[in-house]
């Protein structure tokens, strides 16, 4: 979410993009940054205020440009971990018979991977 923020940054700090568009991009930035809302909710709240400024004729194609690629940022907002659990998933087999009864998965935050700790082991020592 972040690249997509400096991205509408630099649309709004543009002279050279019409007062309307920039409005856009400004008023997309202050729904990013709204706590107020789930981050699913802002980036889609975002993405409609956005797509309405990239049908517009007045629009220039360099920022037009900058528009999507601040979409493609904000379609997937994803937690970080998830998306590393997803990619060990891939890499193994689905087979319950890989772990005894006393094992199990944990998120390590020191080696940003998922470790197998056992019963009498645990990641929070």
């Amino acid at each position: 979410m972040k690249e997509a923020i400096e991205i509408l940054l630099q649309i709004s700090e543009d002279q050279s993009v019409p007062r309307n568009i920039r409005r856009s991009a400004t008023k997309s930035i202050e729904m990013l940054n709204d706590k107020s809302m789930e981050l699913p909710v802002r980036a889609v709240n975002a993405i409609e205020e956005l797509e309405d400024s990239t049908g517009d004729a007045n629009t220039p194609f360099h920022t037009r440009t900058m528009i999507w690629q601040a979409i493609t940022k904000l379609e997937i907002p994803r937690d970080k971990n998830e998306d590393q659990k997803d990619e060990y998933d891939d890499e193994f087999d689905d087979d319950d018979d890989e772990f005894d009864d006393d094992e199990w998965e944990e998120w390590d935050e020191k080696t940003q991977s998922w470790v197998i700790v056992r019963k009498d082991e645990s990641l929070d020592d």
